[in-house]
């Protein structure tokens, strides 16, 4: 949602990521990606590992059925319009695996 990246991050930073861990995800970094000009966007980008699909699948209906995550939500304002997710395989040669 335009103007709300501060909101968004706020949220991530006292709820989502330490509700991520508490339901099983790993959180390997959080990023706002930047335009051409490098002024950063509207666009957070975040990676978590899970052990497998079946175990992501688990994680995030936990996540999003838990109380703690729904007053957070409840408590601010609207700040996505829309999310994305894509598993993602390290290749042979990866330092990250």
């Amino acid at each position: 949602m335009p103007g709300k990246i501060d909101a968004l991050l706020t949220r991530f930073r006292e709820h989502a990521a330490a509700l991520f861990e508490k339901h099983g995800m790993t959180n390997i970094g959080f990023w706002v990606a930047n335009d051409d000009d490098g002024k950063p966007t509207e666009t957070l980008v975040y990676l978590v590992a899970h052990a497998s699909r079946e175990a992501a699948q688990k994680s995030w209906e936990s996540f999003w059925a838990d109380p703690e995550w729904a007053a957070a939500r409840a408590d601010g304002e609207q700040v996505t319009a829309s999310a994305t997710s894509q598993f993602l395989d390290p290749a042979d040669f990866s330092p990250l695996r």
